[in-house]
């Protein structure tokens, strides 16, 4: 089967829905990125600037058809101890390093790496981003005229009854455009995109980061780059299965952390911060009927052209009608059946969904929360996987003789028990350890094996171990420090 970023409907499949669609992204983008441009500490152009660069570029580098990637709150929060200590210019040179961190990450075919990200986990990150939308959208609810209620109100009124009668157009932007003319036509006094920060009206510049070229320029930079791609590379590998399931279609990791990367340093070269992949947005493009490469690089070109051409247009959309698209993101992005399973699901699945959201809405950090679900899928895993070991054992008809049989895998969470079901107290003269249905995983499972004989040997017992199989024989000879010879070839 032939990838979709391969196929011409990765470009022009679905011209009408990628085109329409990439219209509601751009206008959901604006207070996005200029929000995140305050969060960082820099101008709205800066924010404003790398949504149009990245989400152009990430349309023909990134491997996830369909994917919107701009300025995000995740990369932000990273950014305001850097531009405060040394300035915007060295945002821009991290924001390159970054890049180069991230198509190394493609390079090295860190994409893989997803496979470790449970369920439980993705579910956790979904549910708990939708609530930190929700959760964004709560000082355009508070303390704000009656009217933004009611107007908030109309526009998810449009959005979910829209489709009921037709979805030749995407319902969020009907909302945008009916909201925007009851504004005007009645000269509500509401905050508009206007109010919420300079809007830049040239185009970006190409330019280089001005900053020294040494070593101490490098130490200020590394570790934030270092975080800026790791956290950059998370949410745009999370956002990316997520859209691959929405839309049942696979994507080319590797290929989306290198695109990743280039972006960002594009984005970098003319006055943006650096950026990732957006859920929200990316599930309205999808929600939009958005499937394809061309909604991407609509969404980046049209917002361009907003912020340019039609300036005073976009100045009197509502912050209510950008709020009540964004309400919407947050209903549709929450996974509403998992609350349902919570009561069916394995209690340590629900733990972990459970834990990675509270740990994201605590800290709103994204990757804080993924990395507490993954610990603890680890744990629990390791927790399962080591029950799944047992030692049986029989005496020889004269007592002198007690052969144990081991079963299962032996590695550092069942260790312990292996060494603890073996009596080594017993007055026998000699313990066989049969290890024939077993694997020896790692030097905590080899240590076990070493106490076993070596203590047994100290209370004057003969050991002998049978039936390694040849890779659990081969950890022995690496790594067991008790004498060879105790040890028996393995099974042919």
């Amino acid at each position: 089967m032939t990838s979709m970023h391969a196929s011409p409907r990765g470009w022009f499949g679905n011209l009408r829905g990628d085109l329409l669609s990439g219209l509601v992204v751009a206008l959901a983008l604006i207070p996005e990125a200029i929000g995140f441009s305050v969060i960082a500490g820099v101008d709205p152009k800066v924010g404003l600037y790398a949504s149009v660069v990245i989400a152009c570029v990430i349309a023909f580098a990134g491997g996830r058809p369909g994917m919107i990637s701009a300025a995000t709150a995740a990369t932000a929060v990273l950014m305001t101890g850097l531009v405060r200590d040394h300035g915007v210019q060295y945002l821009f040179a991290a924001t390159i390093l970054m890049g180069v961190f991230q198509i190394l990450a493609g390079l090295l075919k860190l994409g893989r790496l997803m496979r470790f990200v449970s369920q439980s986990v993705m579910t956790g990150f979904v549910n708990a981003l939708a609530i930190l939308i929700f959760l964004a959208q709560l000082p355009e609810l508070v303390n704000v005229p009656t009217t933004t209620y009611g107007l908030i109100a109309l526009g998810l009124v449009v959005i979910y009854g829209l489709p009921r009668l037709t979805r030749a157009v995407p319902s969020p932007l009907v909302a945008i455009a009916i909201l925007t003319t009851v504004t005007a036509v009645f000269h509500l006094e509401l905050r508009t995109v206007a109010d919420l920060g300079q809007l830049p009206s040239a185009l970006p510049s190409f330019g280089l980061p001005e900053v020294p070229l040494t070593l101490e320029t490098l130490r200020i930079l590394l570790p934030v780059s270092l975080t800026l791609a790791a956290v950059g590379l998370l949410e745009s590998l999370l956002t990316a299965q997520i859209v691959d399931d929405m839309t049942d279609t696979p994507s080319d990791k590797n290929r989306e952390c290198m695109g990743q990367g280039v972006a960002n340093m594009a984005s970098a070269v003319f006055g943006g911060m650096g950026g990732c992949a957006m859920i929200g947005q990316s599930v309205i493009n999808v929600s939009s009927g958005g499937r394809g490469r061309l909604s991407t690089l609509t969404a980046g070109v049209f917002l361009l052209v907003l912020l340019v051409v039609l300036q005073d247009l976009l100045a009197i959309v509502p912050v209510a009608a950008l709020t009540a698209v964004m309400i919407m993101v947050s209903i549709n992005t929450f996974s509403w059946a998992s609350l349902a399973r919570l009561r069916t699901n394995p209690l340590p699945s629900s733990v972990v969904m459970l834990a990675t959201v509270a740990t994201v809405v605590a800290t709103a950090d994204l990757a804080k929360g993924v990395l507490v679900g993954v610990l603890l899928s680890g744990v629990f895993f390791a927790g399962k996987v080591s029950r799944l070991s047992r030692v049986t054992s029989e005496l020889s008809p004269d007592g002198t003789v007690r052969t144990y049989r081991v079963e299962g895998q032996v590695f550092f969470a069942s260790a312990g028990t292996f060494f603890d079901s073996i009596d080594l107290l017993e007055p026998v003269e000699q313990i066989v350890i049969d290890v024939s249905n077993a694997h020896f995983w790692d030097i905590s499972a080899v240590g076990a094996l070493d106490r076993v004989v070596l203590k047994g040997r100290r209370y004057g017992h003969a050991v002998q171990v049978i039936g390694l199989n040849e890779a659990s024989a081969t950890m022995v000879e690496r790594f067991a420090v008790h004498k060879r010879g105790a040890v028996h070839a393995p099974h042919s």
